[in-house]
């Protein structure tokens, strides 16, 4: 298991890390803010939830009746998180909009929805974990958990570190 796992794991970052290495080597700083806000974008709303969804299936590997109760609380778990990266890619588009120009004012707000954003996705992982866990088991909640996270944590670490920091 843990070493389908990794595989897994590094399947994602595969598919990920291109879109958010992709920066002009000779281009200005706007021209690569652009390019990292789309690749952002792109890792947010592409295939990358396809990929999850062949993940989750692999690792999880459920019986029969387990994948019938399974998939339709992923998909309400999914259609929820998908409304909190959209407000999380409107915050980056924010953020890369106003990089230059960047004042207290605009940081404080910014990093206010930003830190909020986490808190409503810790949330919405609880409440589905919950209905995991009662429909299923605690095993099987801890364990989609637990892969949950893990790809989240690729995903965020490859948008924060493309990210420029705030001056």
């Amino acid at each position: 298991m843990a070493r389908r796992a990794l595989g897994a794991c590094l399947l994602l970052i595969g598919l990920t890390a291109p879109a958010a290495m992709a920066q002009p080597t000779t281009a200005s700083d706007s021209d690569v803010r652009q390019a990292n806000l789309r690749a952002y974008v792109e890792l947010l709303r592409s295939d990358v939830r396809a990929q999850k969804v062949a993940i989750i299936t692999e690792l999880m590997a459920f019986s029969e009746a387990e994948d019938k109760a399974f998939w339709p609380i992923y998909r309400e778990y999914d259609t929820e998180l998908t409304a909190l990266n959209d407000e999380r890619v409107q915050g980056i588009q924010e953020f890369t909009a106003n990089y230059a120009t960047l004042t207290d004012a605009m940081a404080d707000t910014l990093a206010s929805k930003s830190l909020d954003l986490e808190t409503r996705r810790t949330a919405v992982k609880q409440k589905y974990y919950t209905r995991i866990k009662s429909e299923l088991s605690p095993r099987i909640a801890a364990r989609f958990l637990q892969i949950e996270n893990q790809i989240q944590m690729i995903i965020d670490l490859q948008i924060a570190s493309a990210l420029p920091i705030v001056q």
